[in-house]
Order: structure tokens, then sequence, then C-alpha cells
């Protein structure tokens, strides 16, 4: 008793080192237990584990700071009500090619929606085409304009959007408009100030001037969607910047691709949009001004496909790894950043050695170099598996694309990245015919003249290939 009252009188340095170490002990075994109970993927758990035993308060730190799925907690908010819920009615799906009725049935049964008939897509190359029609569409637009933009910048076309969309409303239509909370520039961007300044309904997605409040990494909204009337829409990669409008030279010019789409299938990119508005606002949008009764338009059976950290989570991935599964003859795609998961990587790899005709076309330099450094550090499986690879020369091209065995597309806004196929929310469609599908093709094989070799990739200096392999660790981040 005498001798440990004297150790805590003359050691008191050695009481408050026990105390540390006790407090680190419980620290690591109630993070442990954390990480036990909610991390599926054994390295990361493994990992972190570790990190925690290591350095009790700086791995804990970072733990909470990066290591929570706040995604998942933070999207159960995002769950639809009752009447935010696509129409369940049983709906005969429309007829596919014989082929591809088994991804048919698969994408219904990912999705829960059937495939509609009678759609028709134009196809628009850069802000040059696509902004003329989007902003003449805006202009004739009678009773309601939707629209929702990951980047809408202030410049002098996104000025020119914003004018029409006040123009459109000053006329009697409804209009709503969702900015990314992050993509269109931090803290207040200013189109969102200028259309608020202006009396125009527009949203911020996933914002908070507090910065722990800012989901920076994820959530947020990718989606490019612009309908009108609940009639027309316009879906694609093509954000509002002056970047876009390729033949006007300018500093950064983003070359890009985007859609109009007509046709019953104009109802599901409705419902997209207004689930993501009353999430935004809290106003739930109804009556025929926003879902009027939709006649055929075309010959195209098209679906659309939602993904994101809620209860649509990898959904597009799942899409993805389903028509991989299914092509017979050729897999080919486009995409301005590639860092797919192994299960994809290992999908594109077993397509290939089965004896499909695998071409994947990346930017030779994107516009996030970080990126361009993983993804030379992540091929190199494909490569050796018999994936073609090809660089598509600047100017930078932020199209997306896949196009199976010429007959089944899939175009939207989501990249094949873990940002894109997990942490954003996105918005594709899935098109079943043959006229758009060899299209896509053609200008996709326009493309590949620049192959990337493994000679190329072992030609690396050494510090070269040890910083992309570096960077490849944030692969579920970037």
């Amino acid at each position: 008793m005498e001798e440990a009252l004297t150790r805590w009188l003359v050691y008191p340095g050695v009481l408050r080192a026990d105390l540390l170490t006790a407090a680190g002990v419980l620290i690591s075994l109630g993070v442990s237990l954390h990480i036990l109970m909610r991390k599926r993927v054994v390295g990361s758990a493994i990992g972190w584990t570790g990190l925690v035993w290591l350095s009790p308060v700086f791995g804990t730190a970072l733990y909470l700071t990066f290591g929570l799925n706040r995604v998942e907690r933070r999207a159960r908010k995002l769950k639809r009500r009752p009447s935010q819920q696509y129409d369940e009615t049983p709906q005969a799906p429309a007829s596919v090619p014989e082929a591809y009725a088994p991804l048919d049935r698969a994408v219904r049964a990912i999705t829960n929606l059937p495939t509609v008939a009678g759609t028709d897509i134009t196809v628009y190359r850069n802000g040059d085409e696509a902004y003329p029609a989007m902003l003449e569409a805006i202009a004739g637009a009678r009773s309601s304009i939707a629209l929702s933009s990951y980047i809408f910048l202030d410049d002098e076309i996104g000025q020119t959007f914003i004018a029409t969309l006040k123009q459109a409303m000053d006329r009697g239509c409804q209009v709503r408009v969702i900015l990314d909370g992050i993509g269109s520039g931090y803290f207040y961007p200013a189109a969102w100030r200028r259309l608020r300044r202006l009396g125009v309904p527009a949203g911020l997605f996933m914002h908070s001037v507090l910065p722990w409040r800012m989901p920076f990494l994820n959530l947020r909204t990718h989606k490019k969607l612009l309908i009108l009337d609940g009639r027309v829409a316009f879906t694609g990669g093509v954000n509002i910047s002056d970047g876009n409008r390729v033949a006007r030279k300018p500093k950064f010019p983003i070359r890009d691709t985007h859609f109009r789409i007509e046709g019953p299938v104009v109802e599901q990119l409705t419902q997209a949009f207004l689930v993501d508005w009353a999430f935004v606002s809290g106003e739930e949008l109804e009556g025929e001004a926003w879902m009027p009764r939709l006649s055929p338009a075309g010959h195209l059976t098209a679906r659309i496909v939602t993904s994101g950290p809620d209860a649509d989570i990898e959904k597009i991935a799942t899409v993805v790894l389903q028509a991989i599964a299914c092509a017979r003859t050729s897999i080919r795609l486009t995409t301005p950043y590639f860092l797919p998961n192994d299960l994809i990587v290992s999908a594109l790899c077993l397509a290939a050695a089965r004896g499909i005709a695998v071409d994947v076309v990346i930017p030779r330099r994107s516009d996030h170099r970080i990126v361009d450094w993983a993804t030379r550090a992540h091929i190199d499986p494909l490569l050796e598996n018999g994936v073609r690879v090809w660089l598509d020369e600047p100017p930078f091209d932020h199209s997306k694309a896949l196009s199976i065995d010429g007959e089944w597309c899939f175009i939207g806004s989501a990249n094949w990245d873990s940002r894109s196929f997990r942490l954003n929310f996105e918005l594709n469609v899935e098109v079943y015919d043959p006229g758009l599908a060899r299209r896509l093709d053609t200008f996709i094989l326009d493309k590949c003249e620049t192959p990337l070799t493994r000679a190329d990739l072992d030609a690396r200096p050494h510090l070269v290939r040890l910083r992309d392999a570096a960077v490849r660790l944030l692969l579920p981040y970037l």
C-alpha cells in the first residue's frame, strides 16, 4: 500500500503515462469494435484496425475523418417518401432483342423500372451544338422547366442560360434549378446567387457553409438534366460553362457529348429530378405541368439507371458488370476518368480472355493530373489480359459512353471511377438500339489511334512509377 502511495506521489509522470495508456487501449478497443461491425471489406478493416492500435489518437482521428461511412448514414435522409416513389404498377416491358433478354431482366431487377419503347434520341457534340438546342427548348417551354447541373458557372453562357430561364418564368413557366453545392463553386456559387436575385427557384445540393458539415469528397449530384414541359429532356456529360464551347477556343477546351431524349422514358428522367428537388427544397412537384401523359416519339427502347450512396448504391456499376457479362463480340467504352474497382477490371479481363474485343479510350491528359497518375498504375492487369487501351489526344474529352456488340449502349453522367460508381449521385440511360450503339461504336473507334502499351508503362522512370503507385492508394476517393 505504501509503495503504491509513494509511486503516486513521487512519480506523477508514471501515473499520467498509465492513465494515457489505459485511455489509448479503451479508445482503440472501442474503434476496433466499430470497424468490425461496419467495415465489409476485409482489407480495409484490417488496415484501420492496425492503424488505431499503432496510434490510438492519430489513427482514431483519421478514421473519424475518412473511415466512417457517412455516405450511407447521411444518405438515409434521401430515401423517398411514398408520394415520391416511382409508379410501381406492373408494366409490360418493351420488347428487346432475344439475345439481350437476360440483360433486360437483370437491369429491371436492379432498377425496378421497365424498359420503355417509343424513344427518340438526338446526339450533340460539345456545347457548340448542345447549348443552342437547349436554349431553344427553354425558350419554347410553356409549363415547366427542370434543370440540374454539376457545374453551372456565372460566365457568358451561364448568364445566357439564367436570362433565358428568367424569361421563361416571366411568361408563366414553373422553373426549378439544382446546382451542386461544390461543382458549381465553393460556398455560394455565383450562378446560384444570380438565379436567386432574379427570383428563379434554385437549390444547392448537399451544401453547408459549415466546413465540417460539407461532404467535400462525396454525396455530389453529378447529374446533367434539363427537362422541358415533362416531354423533352437533355442529359449526358455537358456542364454549363464557356469551356464547353470548343469552337470559341477557350483556354481549356472541354469536348463532350450530350443527348436530347423524347418519348415515354422522359417520365423516368422527370421522376429522378423530382426526387432530388424534394430533397433539396422540401417541395414536392406534382401535376400535369411536370408529369404529362407521353406518346411515342421514336423507335428506340430505353430505361434510366440512377445511382448514388443511398438505396441506389452501385446500381450503375452493377449494370455495367451485367452488360460486360452479356457481351458476345465487342465492348467499347470512352471515359474521362478510368479507375474502376477490381470487380469491373476482372470482368473486362475475363471478357478479353474469352475472345471479345475490348477497347478502352482514356484521355492522354485529363483535367486532373493525379487521376492520370493513378490510372497508369491501375491498368496493367487489363493490358496483360488483352484489353486494348487507347489514348485520346487533346483537347480533353469529357464524354462517357459504353457500347456492347453494336446493339446496346449506356450513356449519361457516370465516369468509370469509384466516385461515380459509389460516391456521387448519377444518372445514365441504357438504350437497346443498333443505330445509336453503332454510332457510338464509330465515335469510340475513331479515337483508337494511339495505343497505351505495357512497354509505355515500363518506360516510366522509377520515381514516376512510385508516385503513380502511391497515388493509386487513394483510388476509393479519386
